[in-house]
């Protein structure tokens, strides 16, 4: 068959935005393809094949679609377009630059270049001639803002190539021709600064080998103290509205080591994107200096864009991601929320009427989120370098179920769960992850263990335990005082409740808004839940439960100043010869 030749094909239905097209030759499983809408192409993608007739989600409203309107394939997959630019952008889910766009709502068949054709780079070659290259492997690098951005080898190219020519270090936009490879059949093949790759097909560069047990610290001292993530990781944050899905994944973006942060709102409402697109632009990046935009990509779906534009932006972000971690980089991914990516499955899975699982998501659903997810991960590069991919989802199951098959489903997939709890939010006790329900099933990993003991302490992963321990404790003698009252339980249940709410609000309370108190260092933080630990093991002379409640909370405060000074400061060791003065006056020897 010709290659110049295009499938087209004719609509034979319309619901919403799934479009049925009657096709006069082949087409593939998600191929896109273009719907004739007066002088406007719509975009879309290919779902579902029966004989000639092909089901097609469009990315556009379909208002004023009729049967008749013609629809050419285009013989490709959903691409994006990977190259120096990408940073600091706001991409919709099909990688359109929504700067470039002046309205106020986006126009149908509006589709914008993600990069700048005519912005020059300077470019700094690092391949020689003769260096046999394969895909993924370095030719050169260009200054991407701050961020070394690596000019490879297309990650098309399945052969062995030998580099013919490089241009010399100089300024140059992402079309012109930076190097020529030659294959084993003597063809020349030109590369540029930049590529194409399907979203929904994972890059990969690499080379198998055991994933090491590196943490992700994120100076969220509830995750990193109980429940840590690693470089390279899974994880996902479900809880109701209002509990502070949003504060907290910022908090994590603004302080995670991580080399490039990607952001993608997959069907949040308008309000909540605005933040990000209003708050980012202005944050001082702690670890550089800079601003945090400079190494982050936004990528927004809101409520109100349609359903298939949402179900896209996930894979556009993962893909991007993927981009930069062949690079040798750390990509932080955050997507908020899955549940809507889920839900626009759910949608066009009932326009196909295709059987309904659980609440009428698709059957495959807990497959289809655990294929994503596992696109995440620490990755040895051909080169030697590594990379990694850190992934964490929000979902936000209706009225807070913990149980409904999304929050379900993602639970197989991720390794860590920080479940968000309405009481605590009620509570104002922030971050809302609730200790209890929440875990790591990194902590279970030998690596992570000895990485753990080698980093921070050879005791931490039995402090950790111990910790979740009082805690667990802790709730259970809330529980008795609650039902036979203040006077009804021994002094030891009213000791162990205070010292889970020590733990509670010097460990897992945090202010994201103070400069100091926002980002704990692991050191710090293994100080603080010794010091805690070692109180928690004391004995306590009291001879009422009346005298409990103030003595401890006298410590709290005083602890939590401490949570508010510099590391050792001065400030800092006043109020630690607080906490020690007023241990003496009932600590049992």
């Amino acid at each position: 068959m010709d290659k110049n030749y295009k499938t087209t094909g004719s609509v034979v239905g319309v619901i919403s935005n799934l479009v049925t097209v009657k096709v006069d030759g082949p087409v593939s499983q998600n191929e896109i393809c273009y719907v004739k809408l007066g002088d406007t192409d719509l975009m879309a993608e290919v779902i579902k094949i029966i004989g000639d007739i092909a089901y097609i989600q469009v990315f556009e409203s379909t208002r004023g679609l009729k049967v008749g309107a013609t629809v050419e394939f285009m013989q490709h997959m959903l691409e994006v377009t990977l190259g120096p630019g990408i940073l600091s952008k706001n991409y919709d889910g099909l990688q359109n630059d929504l700067d470039k766009m002046d309205a106020t709502f986006l126009k149908i068949g509006e589709y914008t270049n993600p990069l700048e054709d005519d912005k020059l780079w300077e470019f700094s070659p690092t391949a020689t001639l003769g260096d046999k290259v394969t895909a993924g492997d370095w030719l050169g690098s260009v200054k991407e803002n701050w961020i070394d951005h690596k000019i490879m080898v297309p990650f098309s190219f399945d052969k062995e190539y030998i580099v013919k020519e490089v241009v010399p270090a100089g300024k140059y936009t992402i079309k012109d021709t930076i190097a020529k490879l030659a294959d084993a059949d003597g063809h020349t093949i030109n590369v540029t600064m930049t590529q194409k790759w399907a979203v929904k097909k994972p890059i990969k560069v690499y080379k198998d080998k055991p994933m090491p047990a590196k943490v992700l610290e994120t100076g969220v001292r509830t995750i990193d103290t109980l429940n840590p993530i690693t470089e390279g990781g899974t994880g996902f944050i479900p809880g109701p509205f209002g509990c502070g899905k949003t504060v907290l994944q910022h908090a994590i973006a603004k302080q995670a080591e991580a080399d490039i942060i990607i952001i993608t709102a997959c069907g949040e409402r308008a309000n909540e994107v605005v933040e990000i697109f209003t708050e980012f632009p202005e944050l001082i990046d702690p670890r550089t200096g800079r601003k945090l935009n400079d190494r982050t990509t936004i990528i927004c779906n809101t409520s109100n864009m349609p359903v298939a534009a949402r179900e896209a932006s996930v894979y556009t972000g993962m893909t991007i991601a993927e981009y930069y971690r062949s690079m040798g980089l750390r990509v932080l991914l955050l997507a908020d929320s899955t549940s809507r990516w889920a839900q626009a499955l759910r949608e066009m899975s009932n326009r196909l009427e295709e059987l309904p699982g659980q609440d009428a998501f698709p059957v495959d659903l807990s497959a289809i989120i655990s294929s994503f997810y596992a696109r995440a991960g620490f990755v040895h590069l051909n080169n030697g370098k590594t990379g990694s991919v850190t992934f964490i989802g929000t979902v936000s199951p209706a009225g807070g179920n913990l149980k409904e098959p999304v929050t379900e489903s993602t639970k197989k997939a991720a390794r860590c769960f920080y479940a968000l709890s309405q009481d605590r939010a009620d509570g104002k006790r922030y971050p809302a992850v609730e200790p209890i329900e929440s875990y790591s099933k990194y902590l279970d990993y030998e690596q992570v263990q000895n990485y753990l003991a080698n980093k921070v302490s050879p005791d931490w992963v039995n402090e950790i335990m111990k910790t979740k321990n009082i805690i667990l404790r802790g709730k259970e003698a809330k529980e008795q005082i609650n039902i036979l009252g203040d006077d009804g339980v021994p002094i030891e249940y009213h000791l162990r409740f205070w010292k889970s709410e020590l733990i509670d609000f010097v460990i897992l309370q945090q202010d994201a808004f103070d400069n100091i108190d926002a980002n704990t260092p692991m050191e710090r933080q293994k100080y603080m839940l010794e010091l805690i630990l070692s109180i928690c093991d004391a004995k306590f002379n009291f001879d009422s439960f009346e005298e409990i409640n103030p003595y401890f909370k006298r410590i709290i405060n005083a602890m939590k100043q401490m949570n508010y000074s510099e590391f050792n400061s001065e400030n800092f060791n006043k109020y630690l010869n607080d906490v020690n003065q007023t241990l003496q006056e009932r600590r049992v020897e």
